[in-house]
């Protein structure tokens, strides 16, 4: 076909290509290129950085440990993993403005000012952490900055949905989920291990531990204290059923406690513990053969000089006393010089059998050593320390003791583990005969009956125990201002179960108290309390009965010197 030449008309109606419309087009072309060039630049960067950086650095929380349930002995979880955000930064793979991320930044986690952001943006390092359990609105806003840089991830997170209940047997973690105190610590194996699926069950009650904690944080907050601690165990296993320390410590805000509450006084903590004492200092007689009878006198002056000492009581009898009657009235001078006939070498031997020479048993990591009279360890420490003066053990070797003594003598080491078949209760070493064991419960049950402890009695469940004040040492001296007090109970005393240990440390007196800060005024309560409301979930039920059970013990009292 031929070709159609244009008319003239037709070329006139043609536009005139200009120069400059070309040239336009040829701008527009570069502008396109060039971004379609650093868009395809971005691209590969960003594909270069996830294919081929180190994979070490890709996202730190890999090694935070993810670890096994904590359960108290019922199932009920204590402590708990579970996943949260995390917002870390790679400050090599950054590739926006790092001055305006690190305002960004700033705006919203203001921890930092921008100059702190913009130095670990221009930092070496290959990945840091900017905020750890963020909230998921953080982590969206933060997303939104839509910086590659930005890394975004999910980590383990130790947590305790109980709060601080048990806190001090609990412990708790580091950012990395490694325990750093307490059980968490003891078990950073086992529950990062074989029992990260099961968990690991302790002994310890959450019922109980609840109202042992409840009933001492009462007591500690009525009598101004500065600090409490408390033990519940089984007496014929050595489980600790419940154990805390006052101040609380919260295991989910770790960092925000101060070192008070994360000290831990029922274990860490040692104290002269006063007249708690003088059960074992009569138990050591009996079983030496040099107490015979509860009815066995001594002489009990107002005032016993021991060398350059005096010893005094609160309730002085100024003459013949018994032991029964000596312990009944928490007397000093009877129990010295009871002490002074077991003397200085067996104090020691009995004292070391029970273990209150060394740190106390349990698995706990935080264990104070006690502290003896040494190598001064002669006539006048063997007084004091026959009436719980002169030597300081923990609230956890107290009752340790008390479990020793009426259990049918029998030491065995605290745990917080529960016991089962694959970890049955130990044989346990002899400490205290079968019958001297079966004879002190009718003085301790005295002591509650009729004597300084009768706060501490909870109806229906036939309490024994012994109290202690302790004067404290302030300024080098011991202070009748400032005291322990103590109140070590067993029930029911019929047929021993259960130890119940409560301290305060520096209880102040009030007006229910008429001004008396000791131990039968504000302790012995807690100890009433406390086994009022666990008893039935012991399965130890009030039986009103029960005094007439101990009838078979009760004639020891009254038993005349022969």
């Amino acid at each position: 076909m031929a070709t159609v030449a244009p008319s003239p008309v037709q070329l006139r109606a043609l536009p005139e290509r200009r120069p400059e419309l070309a040239l336009a087009h040829i701008r527009l072309m570069l502008l396109m290129l060039l971004f379609i060039g650093a868009t395809a630049a971005i691209a590969v960067r960003i594909a270069y950085l996830a294919a081929f950086a180190d994979s070490s650095t890709n996202r730190a929380h890999v090694s935070a440990i993810a670890r096994g349930d904590i359960l108290d002995r019922n199932g009920i979880p204590l402590a708990q993993t579970i996943e949260v955000w995390s917002i870390g930064i790679h400050p090599e793979k950054v590739i926006g403005d790092k001055r305006k991320l690190a305002v960004s930044l700033a705006q919203l986690m203001p921890e930092r000012t921008p100059a702190e952001y913009l130095k670990i943006l221009n930092s070496k390092l290959t990945f840091t952490y900017l905020r750890r359990r963020a909230t998921p609105e953080l982590v969206a806003a933060v997303n939104r900055l839509g910086e590659p840089g930005i890394d975004l991830g999910r980590e383990p997170e130790r947590i305790y949905p109980q709060g601080m209940l048990a806190a001090h047997v609990l412990g708790f973690t580091n950012f990395d989920g490694a325990g750093v105190s307490g059980m968490e610590k003891v078990l950073n194996g086992d529950l990062t291990g074989a029992a990260r699926g099961t968990g690991v069950m302790l002994s310890i009650d959450s019922r109980v531990q609840q109202a042992l904690e409840a009933e001492l944080g009462a007591a500690m907050a009525k009598f101004s204290a500065i600090g409490a601690a408390g033990v519940v165990m089984d007496i014929q296993t050595g489980e600790v059923i419940a154990l805390t320390s006052l101040p609380e410590l919260n295991p989910n805000k770790p960092a925000q406690q101060g070192p008070d509450a994360a000290f831990n006084r029922a274990t860490l903590g040692v104290y002269e513990l006063g007249s708690t004492f003088k059960p074992f200092t009569v138990a050591m007689a009996m079983d030496d053969g040099i107490i015979t009878s509860f009815g066995q006198s001594y002489d009990c002056p107002r005032v016993l000089q021991a060398g350059r000492f005096s010893i005094t009581d609160t309730h002085p009898f100024g003459g013949p006393c018994t032991v029964a009657q000596i312990m009944q009235e928490s007397s000093n001078i009877g129990t010295a010089q009871i002490a002074a006939q077991v003397g200085a070498t067996r104090q020691r031997e009995w004292l070391r059998r029970m273990h209150f020479l060394e740190k106390v048993s349990i698995e706990l990591p935080e264990r104070g050593r006690p502290l003896t009279p040494g190598d001064n360890w002669g006539d006048i420490a063997t007084m004091t320390v026959g009436y719980g003066h002169g030597i300081a053990v923990s609230p956890l070797h107290l009752a340790t003791g008390y479990a020793t003594l009426f259990n049918g003598g029998y030491w065995r080491p605290a745990t917080l583990l529960k016991h089962d078949a694959d970890r049955p209760v130990p044989k346990g070493e002899r400490v205290f005969s079968a019958e001297t064991s079966y004879k002190m419960r009718a003085l301790l049950r005295l002591v509650v009956m009729k004597g300084t402890g009768r706060k501490a009695d909870a109806p229906g469940y036939r309490v024994g125990g012994k109290t202690g004040t302790a004067e404290k040492i302030v300024d080098g001296r011991y202070s009748s201002r400032a005291v322990v007090t103590t109140f070590a109970g067993v029930f029911p005393m019929e047929a021993p179960r259960y130890v119940v240990v409560a301290m305060l440390d520096d209880p102040k007196g009030t007006k229910e108290t008429y001004g008396f800060h000791t131990a039968g005024w504000n302790v012995a309560p807690v100890v009433s309390g406390v086994i009022s409301r666990i008893g039935p979930m012991l399965n130890v039920m009030p039986d009103p009965n029960r005094e007439a059970n101990m009838a078979e013990v009760l004639p020891y009292i009254h038993e005349k010197e022969e």
